[in-house]
């Protein structure tokens, strides 16, 4: 066996530096933005400065970015980063340092949602992007896609229950039952598909892809509920979005707003589309489906729209950094594509 250097490793990492994606994304993202967010899990006072010091902040939510590219439970991303050279120079990390370990992980991304602070960190990439130049332009698009969860085995009577905010008997009764019941989540259907779960409403800028707002609620709720509050600020005043979001008093909202809508007619039993109407659709759906790219974009590279966590706050910080990851990816790309090719 030969004798090991003592450049051996960082000639060894310079060598991954040309294939590793998180060099482009360590160097695109000012991670230091989020630290102002990330302290109020801190601002808690210690009561003694006896014992181990709290890992940093950005370290931590660091980890939770690495989670959602490379879809990894808690206990494979403390693996991960013990084992991979790419995740420990991503987070910083010399051989010798300590590792956050699954628990550390699960109790922090806890204090995220207890605080929600999801949304404000989804601001602070947001604010960020502007600064480089990716400012929401040409309209925005509207859509929604479902996130699955876990179907529960439930009575039809527990079901009930739960969709008045009762708890059902056998669930209060037992601890260790109620806190792997997911009673915020619910069933809806849609072209005779059944889903069990909740929903990602975003808003995508024209030009960029880029979700700029996003929602996040049970799949019960109708698309229409979740319209005007997802609008935000754009240089144009389009608006695309398909035949579900379409009322008249959706369409007299965006009028009084300012807004030209490019909703999707539908038509009824009763009342077909015209042809003219079909193919004004045929029309906005040009621009309409570069939505579905995005949706696509997290279902191939994040592991799918699925949320093993429970609870609908859980849920809303899985989603969160759904969005936020696929931001910081497709910032990425946004770069690449605007570097003169020689």
């Amino acid at each position: 066996m030969s004798q090991p250097g003592f450049f051996d490793l960082d000639r060894r990492l310079d060598k991954l530096k040309a294939k590793d994606p998180l060099i482009h994304l360590n160097a695109l993202i000012d991670w230091e933005n989020f630290r102002d967010t990330l302290l109020k899990v801190r601002e808690k006072k210690r009561k003694s400065n006896a014992g181990r010091k709290p890992y940093d902040v950005v370290l931590m939510f660091k980890v939770l970015v690495l989670q959602h590219l490379y879809n990894l439970s808690d206990e494979e991303a403390e693996y991960q980063v013990r084992d991979r050279y790419s995740f420990a120079r991503f987070l910083g990390l010399c051989p010798e340092d300590g590792v956050p370990d699954a628990n550390t992980i699960w109790l922090f991304r806890e204090q995220l949602v207890r605080l929600d602070l999801m949304k404000s960190l989804f601001l602070d990439l947001d604010y960020q992007l502007d600064v480089q130049g990716y400012k929401a332009r040409k309209g925005q698009i509207v859509d929604a896609s479902f996130v699955d969860a876990p179907k529960q085995r439930n009575s039809r009577e527990e079901n009930k229950q739960i969709k008045e905010d009762q708890t059902p008997a056998r669930i209060e009764k037992k601890p260790n039952v109620s806190c792997q019941k997911d009673t915020d989540a619910r069933w809806t259907k849609k072209n005779n598909e059944t889903h069990f779960g909740y929903k990602n409403y975003v808003a995508v800028d024209n030009e960029h892809k880029l979700i700029r707002n996003y929602e996040v609620t049970s799949a019960e709720v109708h698309d229409s509920n979740v319209f005007e509050e997802l609008l935000t600020e754009n240089s144009a005043k389009d608006v695309w979005a398909d035949s579900a979001y379409r009322s008249e008093e959706a369409e007299l909202n965006l009028q009084v707003m300012g807004y030209r809508s490019h909703v999707h007619k539908k038509g009824s039993r009763d009342k077909p589309l015209s042809e003219r109407d079909q193919t004004a659709n045929k029309r906005k759906s040009k621009v309409r489906a570069r939505v579905e790219h995005v949706f696509g974009s997290i279902t191939n590279e994040q592991g799918g729209l699925y949320s093993r966590v429970v609870g609908l706050a859980r849920t809303k910080l899985k989603v969160g950094m759904m969005n936020v990851v696929y931001n910081m990816r497709r910032l990425v790309t946004l770069r690449r594509l605007s570097v003169p090719k020689i």
